[in-house]
């Protein structure tokens, strides 16, 4: 286990303990008794590059702690965007390939994580056919997210939006148009990351 500083140590304790409640970072630098900001700033840093918390860039009062610390390579199962048949799911067969990826880029814990290459136009410019897709599975879409799925017995990558009651996938590309999700729709995944096959 890699050694932690007293500080981190503390950090994660105090940051466990409000969990439900994250504090901001002037709570927690009084928590841990240090000088400013930018003190804890450090030490949070440190925590991710050590493999015990995980943040959302976008977010850094939305955190996950990891109770075993992750190893700063991991290895991710990448599968196809291929007909799944009746009940199916991409997740069920085989990976295609398991592929290395640094663990400080995945926001979320890696054993959470799938990978699929986007095929056709309909999310262009955004997903553009032979990205890499770095896919957070069993996650609840908001209005917005791009998501895998399945819907008609195939996986396709949509952007997810619901009103009353009904989904509704949308495509990036105005060539594409919006339509209802059918009723073998199933979420597979969040899209989290993009790597750009060109």
């Amino acid at each position: 286990m890699k050694k932690l500083h007293q500080n981190q140590t503390k950090l994660i304790q105090i940051l466990r303990e409000n969990r439900d409640n994250p504090l901001t970072m002037i709570e927690l630098m009084d928590e841990l008794n240090v000088a400013s900001t930018s003190v804890v700033h450090h030490h949070i840093v440190q925590l991710e590059k050590k493999g015990f918390l995980k943040r959302n860039p976008s977010n850094p009062r939305d955190y996950q702690l990891l109770e075993d610390p992750e190893k700063p390579i991991t290895y991710i199962n990448q599968y196809g965007l291929v007909e799944c048949g009746p009940d199916g799911s991409i997740l069920d067969g085989n990976p295609l390939d398991r592929l290395p990826i640094a663990s400080r880029l995945l926001k979320f814990p890696s054993d959470e994580a799938f990978m699929v290459i986007a095929k056709g136009d309909s999310m262009k410019p955004y997903v553009s056919p032979g990205d890499y897709l770095i896919v957070q599975k069993n996650s609840i879409p908001k209005n917005g997210d791009t998501i895998v799925c399945i819907n008609q017995q195939k996986a396709i990558v949509k952007t997810f939006y619901k009103n009353d009651g009904k989904v509704i996938l949308h495509s990036q590309n105005s060539d594409f148009k919006p339509f209802l999700a059918d009723e073998d729709f199933r979420v597979e995944g969040v899209v989290r990351n993009i790597i750009k096959y060109s």
